[in-house]
């Protein structure tokens, strides 16, 4: 079904994710089946290929109940637990109206504007500038700030980072993203497990065989052909075990980035509409922009804040949408105004380049909708378009949220 609107989208994004992360889940059953051939070259390795897959197959459905039950015994703990380990590697810790009175506040104030369920308040205590939701229930809701987003954003920015955490919270994105970094864990738990497992045998340097370190029996000479022939049938088999093995990886990965990167545009629609100001948070994303690297945090981690700098190869592997691409739909779709990013998020040489600088600070102020103006806030942003008297911007196109 198509999308028109803002619930819509969040709608049909809903379906999309359960089908990914039945998707996900699917994979654990993969890497067991290439376990299961690893395991029958191990029992015997001289046998033929079809041998090898049927009997693996065999394997698969008789571990597959077991294999259910570590990856929902898995799934518990972590629901359980997860936050705790959160907490242990970032250092957040709650905090109370009279500890963070502005935050707790900006937060409050846009819960009952919505009739939402105040989530818990945390504080990490990091340079970074960023934030992220986590849970599963309402009971484990919490949204985590850094004390470097405190100090550098104003009260509207941090209403819209505060909107956008609730947007994902509201429309199950929380726990969508939990439950893929869990299910992802099992999976990378398991390929590394098998791959550890392929890696402590090797081949013969002499024969040219498969053998392990518990082979100590030789073959006789009249079947020595038949061990020839059969052998190949083995290097085979460990060469598709080790295939899908790192195809399920990779698989964990994109499913991820699926659930992950189109969630963020929703986000960010989503703080629009709870805040009603679409330049907050685009100023939010200027300023927090390759700015956001925790220290010490993992990767399931940066995957929860609002952006997470780490890119992979080729950007393949990035966990977000580039700032400039969200900042673009928020002034495309939102009616926001890009007051251009930060110098030194573009720039990581500037304070190599005086003489730069120093042409720079001769040149005329910026125009009242330009770049940053000297106190590191956007600009006045230019008029309005004319609207419509139901208070639609007149030539305002459709966009993957509606008219705005």
């Amino acid at each position: 079904m198509a999308a028109y609107g803002l619930y819509t989208h969040i709608a049909s994004n809903k379906f999309r994710s359960m089908l990914l992360l039945a998707g996900l889940f699917a994979l654990v059953y993969v890497l067991v089946y290439a376990g299961a051939l690893v395991a029958e070259v191990l029992i015997d390795s001289n046998q033929t290929v079809a041998f090898y897959l049927s009997h693996a197959l065999y394997d698969l459905k008789v571990a597959a109940p077991v294999a259910t039950v570590v990856a929902a015994i898995w799934v518990v703990i972590a629901y359980f637990f997860h936050q705790s380990m959160i907490d242990a590697v970032t250092g957040g810790h709650d905090v109370t109206r009279q500890e963070e009175p502005r935050l707790y506040n900006l937060l409050e104030n846009l819960c009952i504007s919505r009739g939402i369920t105040m989530p818990k308040l945390k504080i990490m205590e990091s340079p970074a500038l960023n934030a992220f939701a986590t849970g599963l229930n309402p009971r484990q809701y919490s949204i985590t700030i850094t004390t470097g987003l405190l100090d550098a954003l104003n009260d509207k920015e941090i209403e819209a980072v505060l909107g956008h955490e609730l947007t994902h919270i509201r429309n199950g994105d929380v726990q969508l993203m939990v439950v893929a970094v869990i299910i992802a864990g099992v999976v990378g738990f398991f390929g590394e497990l098998f791959f550890r497992l392929f890696t402590n045998f090797s081949w013969s340097s002499g024969g040219g065989s498969w053998s392990s370190g518990s082979s100590s029996s030789s073959r006789s000479s009249s079947s020595s052909s038949d061990s020839k022939s059969s052998g190949g049938g083995a290097v085979i088999v460990i060469i598709i075990a080790v295939v899908l093995i790192v195809v399920a990886w990779l698989m964990s990965q994109v499913v991820k980035l699926a659930l992950s990167r189109s969630r963020e545009y929703l986000a960010d629609a989503g703080s629009v509409e709870l805040t009603k100001d679409p330049d907050a948070m685009i100023s939010a994303l200027r300023k927090i922009e390759n700015r956001g690297e925790l220290p010490g945090a993992t990767s399931a981690v940066m995957e929860l804040c609002v952006d997470n700098p780490r890119e992979g190869f080729a950007d393949l592997f990035a966990t977000h949408p580039s700032v400039q691409s969200r900042v673009d739909a928020l002034v495309k779709f939102a009616g926001g105004h890009d007051p251009g990013p930060l110098p030194d998020s573009t720039d990581e040489r500037g304070a190599e380049q005086p003489e730069t600088q120093a042409a720079q600070q001769d040149t005329p102020p910026p125009a009242p909708h330009g770049p940053w103006n000297d106190a590191g806030s956007p600009a006045s942003p230019p008029p309005v378009p004319a609207s419509s008297p139901s208070g639609t911007p007149v030539g305002n196109p459709m966009g993957p949220w509606g008219r705005h």
